[in-house]
């Protein structure tokens, strides 16, 4: 039987149940952003992973029917803003539907790109593919800058903001 076919046959319930096995998977918080008419977009992610060292790249999953996948569709650029603990207020405002996710936010033009000064990391890139992957589609970005400073990554874990911390060793 094919993933496909389960799926089918088990409808709802395969959804429910896997739903609740990736609510337990920590995840990063990230605003990815691009520029359109002069105007900045962005939507809030937390499917988005490093791909490739040499050359460095990254993959993000938009949804399918987002407004910033048409924008980064076009563009073929995109600006991944890893948000830090001190922005679940800016991680929740960029994860409402709507065009002004932008209003009130302080944000700078980096590389031709959005880029939330305050993020704990930041990464331009040029979309190198797209991937069908059902409801959502996967950007492939060859990175071109990279930026990073300290603080605390903020995680989405079981529904709820968070953070990393050690273990300690023993």
């Amino acid at each position: 039987m094919t993933i496909h076919e389960t799926s089918l046959r088990n409808g709802s319930d395969l959804q429910d149940r896997f739903r609740e096995v990736m609510a337990g998977v920590a995840t990063p918080v990230s605003v990815v952003t691009t520029l359109s008419d002069g105007r900045p977009h962005g939507t809030t992610v937390s499917a988005f992973t490093s791909l490739s060292m040499a050359p460095p790249m990254v993959l993000v999953s938009l949804d399918r029917g987002s407004d910033l996948l048409t924008l980064v569709r076009r563009s073929g650029r995109f600006g991944l803003n890893v948000l830090g603990t001190h922005q679940t207020a800016l991680a929740l405002a960029f994860a409402k539907k709507g065009t002004d996710k932008f209003a009130g936010v302080i944000w700078n033009d980096e590389d031709g790109l959005p880029r939330l000064p305050d993020a704990l990391g930041w990464l331009s890139c040029d979309v190198t593919d797209l991937v069908d992957g059902g409801d959502h589609v996967v950007v492939l970005g060859a990175v071109h800058a990279a930026e990073t400073s300290a603080g605390r990554p903020l995680t989405y874990h079981a529904r709820v903001f968070g953070t990393h911390a050690a273990l300690e060793q023993v």
